[in-house]
């Protein structure tokens, strides 16, 4: 049963799926008010509770307060009402490299009662034109500096009529800036509906048909409220840093909501790449970090070389499956335990998780407070323990599909089925196995990609790989390795026969790649992701 609604534009709450496709939604011990706007409890209210001057923003030369923060996002919060028109439930699209003026636009079309869509720099006109026509998006506000592709976009479109720039650096010098600057700093925030839709995220893996997840105001309070609270226990000395855009909900959960909720900071980089993570965690003493197993891998290297990344506390690992061999020279090297975790953009965020006084190596580890996972087979029906079956789960937060039909496919029986194939233990650990399409049939044998690329990882000369399965007459499919290697080790006939050796040493042997292809890069998605697919393509 739905709450109360302060949208006017009804298109959100009109195209939520038919109440009989959603998960079972289990809230328990997440009670909020009937009217709730998630940007006003990260700002305005973190101001009224004392934080005015505590730190909240980091990023491009300058660091911001939570009284600036507030006061900034509600003169923006004035332009999109009063000079742009934008009603409670409109569609405003932003788009922005991680940086502070892009966390201000999206909590100040929140605050204007607008359903926000975050999208990434990268994406150009014709795919940006799919996601303005599936969500029907009025307005798009965008860093100067990326204009030209949503530009293009408006100019076919029969929803966006208006794009407006914004100044992304520190200078505040573009259209909205200039307009801002002449509104008041009190606004007054749209009572919106904790059931109202207050955030669009598409699906980091779309092909094809974007689909857009729909999150609640209540949702954005709920993971940091569960994960961030229960796992993280985050206090307002942290600082958080990571390479995740804040277009995806989960660099929007770690590098915004997380911090913002606890009277915390974020420390923001446009470009997050791991010797830029490294300077800025040294820089600012951060202690919570998000990236992936890869950035991860280089942070071991430069730590070897001097670095020091003592300040953090909580390194998190999602978007990949994290290697054994990573987790253990981590707590080598730190005394420090990383959090491997998984998520999905249907769920919003982290669901299961390893904690710091439970952790173990190639683990996913228990469900976050709220959540209840299980292992089941086709049918829908729980697997033995041990058994690798498709990940279900239920809790707090679930997928809602914009007007898709593929609601359908990820909904069954009130549970959400990730597309993961997992195991769980029968002690109640999960451990993940493959995505469901990663599963590797050579010659009758099931064998995980990832389990041979966390063998190939642990030997030195490894710096990076990806396992795919490629056809094959004899077996159907065969293992072979994406690999690369470690500065200064030659790729050759020999390397290859150590690496598969080693492999048939460390895993059980009919599952060492058959084929071992060199490279100097792996394709991977702006949250770090290995896109396998594009690997696959070239065979």
């Amino acid at each position: 049963m739905l709450g109360p609604s302060a949208h006017t534009d009804s298109f959100a709450r009109d195209n939520l799926p038919p109440a009989d496709q959603w998960p079972e939604m289990r809230l328990e011990g997440f009670d909020y008010p009937d009217y709730l706007n998630a940007a006003v409890e990260l700002t305005d209210a973190m101001v009224a509770k004392g934080f005015g001057d505590h730190t909240a923003l980091i990023g491009n030369g300058r660091i911001r307060t939570y009284k600036e923060l507030t006061d900034w996002s509600n003169r923006i919060a004035h332009v999109l009402v009063e000079d742009h028109g934008i009603k409670p439930g409109n569609r405003v699209l932003i788009r922005s490299a991680n940086n502070p003026a892009m966390v201000a636009c999206w909590l100040a079309a929140t605050k204007a009662g607008a359903v926000v869509v975050n999208t990434m720099p990268m994406l150009r006109a014709g795919e940006l034109a799919k996601i303005v026509d599936k969500a029907e998006v009025v307005l798009a506000l965008c860093d100067t500096r990326l204009m030209d592709e949503i530009v293009a976009c408006a100019k076919g479109s029969r929803f966006l009529k208006k794009v407006i720039g914004f100044d992304g650096t520190a200078n505040h010098d573009a259209e909205l800036d200039r307009a801002a600057l002449g509104k008041p700093v009190r606004f007054e925030a749209v009572q919106t509906g904790r059931d109202d839709v207050a955030l669009l995220g598409f699906t980091s893996g779309t092909t094809g048909e974007p689909k857009a997840t729909m999150h609640f105001h209540r949702d954005l309070m709920i993971i940091a409220d569960g994960y961030a609270r229960e796992v993280l226990k985050v206090v307002p000395e942290d600082v958080f840093v990571g390479s995740p855009p804040l277009a995806f909900t989960f660099g929007l959960g770690g590098l915004a909501v997380f911090p913002l909720r606890f009277g915390a900071a974020a420390a923001l980089l446009e470009q997050a790449t791991p010797p830029n993570l490294i300077s800025i965690i040294q820089q600012y003493k951060a202690t919570v970090c998000f990236t992936a197993p890869t950035a991860y891998r280089v942070m071991l290297k430069a730590m070897e070389e001097g670095a020091d990344l003592s300040s953090l506390r909580a390194a998190v690992s999602a978007g990949e499956t994290l290697p054994a061999p990573v987790y253990d020279e981590w707590i080598a090297k730190t005394g420090k335990p990383m959090l491997d975790g998984i998520g999905a953009t249907e769920m919003l965020h982290i669901f299961l998780t390893n904690r710091f006084d439970d952790h173990r190596p190639a683990s996913t580890g228990k469900p976050v407070a709220g959540y209840e996972a299980r292992v089941v087979d086709e049918s829908g029906d729980e697997c033995p323990r041990g058994t690798p079956g498709r990940l279900a789960v239920k809790g707090p937060t679930g997928c809602r599909y914009l007007a898709d039909d593929r609601q359908r496919n990820y909904v069954r029986n009130g549970w959400n089925i990730t597309g993961d194939t997992f195991v769980q233990t029968e002690d109640g650990y999960f451990h993940f196995a493959a995505r469901n399409d990663d599963m590797i049939v050579s010659s009758g044998y099931n064998i995980a990609g990832p389990e041979v690329e966390a063998a190939l990882l642990a030997h030195d000369d490894v710096l990076e790989c990806a396992v795919i399965g490629t056809p094959d007459e004899a077996r159907g499919q065969i293992v072979a390795a994406h690999v690369v290697l470690t500065e200064g080790v030659r790729p050759d006939e020999a390397t290859v026969l150590r690496l598969q050796e080693h492999v048939k040493q460390v895993i059980a042997p009919y599952k060492y790649p058959r084929r071992i292809v060199f490279t100097g890069a792996l394709p991977k998605t702006a949250t770090g992701k290995i896109q396998r697919f594009r690997l696959r393509e070239k065979h």
